[in-house]
């Protein structure tokens, strides 16, 4: 499993959807996952620590957790079938471990209110994971190093 943030949400114009996007700090490796509509509010809102007066429906979750002496130990992305991405939260009730299946922008909107970390599985980023293309030089900028490269300080002496 490789521990992942929510690095932002986008807009996908041409499916009318919005993309949750996870990131590798470590690596850069990046993993869209394409939510709804009200899953995308509910992360935003977490993000933004934008909190309406009654509780939606994942903080009705993070108080129902709270409430039973239980807490979100992690979230993880740990499947992707058909095109289907899936994802389990991790309580910690009494002492052990129980594994709740969820869809992943449940799990994400309800990791983010629980501060709890957020992983996705190896196969996953196999399969569905980007690496983002750090900035290169261009080539053509080459010629400016070697220019660099081989002026001393009296090269910028002027005469009076």
């Amino acid at each position: 499993m490789v521990e992942m943030k929510v690095q932002g949400l986008f807009y996908d114009s041409e499916t009318n959807q919005s993309i949750v996007v996870l990131k590798d700090e470590a690596t850069g490796r990046t993993l869209p996952i394409w939510v709804g509509l009200f899953e995308a509010n509910a992360i935003t809102m977490g993000i933004e620590h934008t909190w309406t007066p009654r509780p939606m429906t994942h903080d009705l979750m993070k108080n129902i957790i709270e409430g039973m002496n239980a807490n979100v130990r992690q979230i993880a992305v740990n499947d992707l079938r058909s095109n289907t991405f899936y994802a389990v939260i991790s309580l910690e009730v009494e002492g052990r471990l129980v594994e709740i299946d969820s869809r992943p922008s449940d799990a994400i909107a309800l990791a983010i209110r629980a501060k709890a970390p957020i992983y996705v599985a190896e196969k996953v980023l196999e399969s569905a994971g980007q690496i983002e293309q750090k900035a290169k030089k261009e080539v053509s900028d080459k010629w400016i190093d070697e220019l660099f490269d081989k002026l001393k300080p009296e090269d910028f002496k002027t005469e009076m």
